[in-house]
């Protein structure tokens, strides 16, 4: 194989493929080109497997555990079309066509087109194409940031895999177009338009507006025999694997040990779903999170689902925490879910502050794990389980479920 040098680092070095010389004997052909599964050369088994060696190479390189307690990957059941949120990007090709697909690998101004999106279902691919078309035969064009001229610049799907819901939202530069003829061509249950006006590339902030149908979608995790029903605003995080995504927070409350006497406390807890299921276990359950939407949505969850023991609390973990201990008192568990950059010195050091017996943390980088549990570590906790995740098929990428315990 021949790659471009990229990006260089002190420890490492970011390169992309220009020519294969010579395939692997273990390398499979692709179902689609696709930037954001480039796993799929890759036998499902082989995946698993090397995902397993990144886990625990994080925590014995990176963490300094000899002998990190990293069980089996729990694989999906299906690898395939799992996704139940996509973000599409605007483009076009070298003919001046308008396209809507992913970034090109390495190219930040440069889209590919998508007809076959493997990693979503058929639904969704239907209706991605049938925007496309709808935009292409409007003359829409493809906001160009370099010249910060056009106007369509992402498509965001969303679908309940469980609830057959499924929701639509364009993002594009302020202007004006034909939004509510698109939404009645679209057979969805929502369909929203949102207008930004920075420079950068993303989905969230500017004006939103409802087109057609419902402004949230709704989804249910099956967990401990119950069904849980989630509310989910259209900035709102949620996992993007439905079906792992209730086996990850049934290992995650597996490994808190409830028995129904513990007070746990949620941080970075979003819309309430590892707090709700949790709660089925627990004495009670106090979330933060600082995402205000998030919040409402997280306490609207518990009302549709009849759970009275939990609250939720909109703050920064950093200042909130012990304001938090002071009302309601030390955790006997708590419980993380922190964004990819993991947890800042500081922050780890307020959880040690309310001196839970267990901490679960659930990561989706092991490279922030690994020095956030040996910090722990080096406080009096005992790494006693990793359990890894496939929640992202056909990637890289590897969730895990890590539990340390207080020492004596």
């Amino acid at each position: 194989m021949r790659a471009l040098v990229t990006k260089r680092k002190r420890a490492y070095a970011e390169a992309r493929t220009t020519e294969l010389v010579e395939p692997s004997p273990e390398r499979v052909e692709p179902r689609a080109a696709h930037p954001g599964a480039p796993w799929q050369v890759l036998s499902y088994e082989r995946q698993l497997a090397e995902k397993q060696t990144q886990v625990r190479d994080a925590l014995t390189r990176i963490g300094h555990f000899e002998d990190p307690p990293v069980a089996t990957v729990l694989p999906a059941e299906d690898p395939w079309r799992y996704r139940n949120k996509l973000e599409y990007s605007f483009g076009e090709d070298e003919t001046g066509q308008l396209v809507l697909g992913f970034h090109r690998p390495g190219r930040w101004n440069e889209i590919d087109d998508v007809t076959d999106d493997v990693l979503a279902s058929e639904r969704i691919d239907t209706l991605r194409e049938r925007v496309k078309q709808w935009c292409r035969a409007e003359g829409l064009t493809a906001y160009d940031r370099r010249e910060n001229v056009g106007f369509l610049r992402n498509l965001v799907v969303r679908e309940g895999r469980r609830t057959g819901e499924l929701q639509a939202r364009i993002v594009t530069s302020p202007g004006d177009f034909r939004a509510a003829d698109l939404a009645a061509s679209l057979e969805a249950d929502g369909v929203l338009w949102t207008r930004a006006a920075g420079v950068a590339e993303t989905t969230r902030g500017g004006e939103t507006e409802l087109l057609a149908g419902v402004d949230t979608i709704e989804e249910e995790l099956r967990i401990f025999g119950a069904v849980l029903r989630f509310r989910i605003s259209p900035e709102a995080f949620f996992q993007v694997h439905t079906e792992q995504a209730e086996r990850l927070y049934a290992i995650a409350a597996e490994l808190a040990g409830l028995r129904g006497s513990e007070r746990v406390f949620d941080l970075y807890s979003g819309i309430g779903t590892i707090g709700l299921c949790l709660a089925l276990r627990a004495r009670e359950v106090l979330g933060i999170e600082s995402i205000e939407p998030a919040v409402a949505d997280a306490i609207q969850n518990a009302r549709r689902n009849e759970i009275e023991n939990v609250r939720f609390f909109a703050g920064d973990v950093r200042t909130a925490l012990r304001p938090l201990v002071e009302e309601a008192g030390k955790p006997d568990v708590v419980v993380v879910d922190p964004p990819r950059a993991g947890l800042s010195q500081k922050i780890v050091r307020r959880i040690l502050e309310t001196g839970p017996s267990r901490i679960v943390y659930v990561s989706c980088n092991p490279t922030t794990l690994a020095p956030n549990a040996r910090q722990l570590a080096d406080a009096g906790y005992r790494l006693s389980a990793v359990r890894p995740v496939d929640m992202f098929p056909q990637t890289p990428h590897i969730e895990c479920v890590a539990l340390l315990e207080r020492e004596g």
